[in-house]
């Protein structure tokens, strides 16, 4: 099994510039990171501007009207499915299916924003949509915000930051990984890629 460092090591990150002349060329987009730090937004932004199928993990795999979860034999079956299509931007971490799903990317963005930029993106989203269904959720499960999803939130860095490098270190092999740690490095990714379509 490879130690944490050198499969650290082994992801190639590229700079922002070098993400942004990837990404016109690139088929399949996939976008990751916590909940609340802005990947729904840059993912359906770059869908819009190079006409990619904008897939949500959350609204397309994930949940069924009413916040129930798929089983995960369904889930793995859709993102297989998924998957397979020649030209899309992924937004969604679920490190269990990055066997399937990084491979078949062209490049990969890792929204990895500061915990508290998290929880204010979860407060503001709750606030502007309780009682309705955001456009990348699944039909009927309306915006709601309890306990256990802040503290997901909260701790997501500490509990799933090392399983995203060790599923990236194992899976990534050599494709390119642009990791976004502020609002202003998004905002000069979406500057050097051009305004929505």
């Amino acid at each position: 099994m490879m130690d944490m460092e050198s499969g650290v090591n082994a992801i190639r990150y590229v700079g922002i510039a070098e993400a942004a002349d990837k990404i016109p060329e690139a088929d399949r987009i996939l976008v990751i990171g916590c909940s609340g730090g802005g990947k729904s937004t840059l993912s359906q932004k770059i869908a819009r501007r190079y006409g990619l199928a904008y897939i949500s993990i959350d609204r397309d795999v994930l949940w069924l009207p009413g916040w129930v979860q798929r089983d995960k034999p369904e889930q793995h079956r859709l993102i297989a499915e998924l998957v397979a299509g020649e030209r899309w931007i992924m937004d969604g971490t679920n490190t269990s299916t990055f066997d399937i799903r990084v491979p078949r990317s062209d490049l990969v963005i890792w929204v990895r924003m500061p915990r508290w930029l998290c929880i204010w993106g979860i407060l503001s989203r709750w606030i502007m949509n309780r009682g309705r269904t955001r456009p990348e959720m699944a039909p009927g499960c309306p915006e709601k915000m309890e306990w256990q999803f802040f503290r997901f939130v909260w701790t997501w860095e500490k509990v799933y930051g090392p399983r995203v490098l060790a599923g990236l270190a194992s899976h990534a092999a050599g494709k390119p990984v642009l990791m976004l740690k502020s609002r202003s490095e998004m905002r000069e990714l979406l500057d050097l890629i051009g305004p929505d379509a």
